[in-house]
């Protein structure tokens, strides 16, 4: 059991030695310990800062992202509705054209179909009225040939009817 219980004169030049160690730590060692940790610590705190600043400024940035994102929609459905309002517009504006186009064409073509209607009817008087002269002449040369004949037969149909020579 000797060799567990040291003598007592190693004993105090242990705890000279420790003491003396312990002095010179306290003074020298314990400072710059102390000081490394409080430095260590305070960077620790400045990191957990900078941590909080960066997590709400990229917050803002995502609440700006969904603002910039929902303003980009709307944007996007009024542009799309624009373009439907306009398209609808395009349309509307070509049917109204292309109905004033085919009422202009459509009264174009009456107005010529009358237009050659009037010259053939006309035309077609002229004839009957040519061609009734002729007959009218040629009765009339046949069957008075003297002027006595001639006035009689004048003043007859204006008895009979003076209108439809009037006419």
């Amino acid at each position: 059991m000797d060799l567990f219980l040291p003598e007592s004169g190693l004993v105090i030049w242990m705890l000279i030695a420790f003491l003396i160690v312990f002095v010179i730590l306290a003074k020298a060692g314990w400072p710059m310990i102390m000081g490394a940790v409080e430095q260590r610590n305070a960077h620790i705190s400045e990191s957990l800062l900078a941590a909080d600043e960066a997590n709400k400024a990229l917050a803002g940035i995502e609440q700006k992202r969904q603002e910039t994102m929902a303003a980009a929609q709307a944007e996007q459905i009024k542009i799309m509705k624009e373009s439907q309002d306009l398209k609808t517009q395009l349309i509307e504006e070509a049917k109204t054209q292309a109905r004033q186009e085919a009422e202009k064409i459509v009264a174009d073509a009456r107005l010529k179909i009358e237009k050659e209607q009037a010259e053939a009817m006309a035309q077609i008087k002229n004839e009957v009225i040519a061609l009734s002269v002729d007959i009218a002449e040629k009765l009339l040369q046949r069957e008075l040939s003297d002027k006595k004949a001639q006035n009689d037969y004048i003043e007859q149909l204006l008895k009979n009817n003076p209108t439809q020579i009037q006419a």
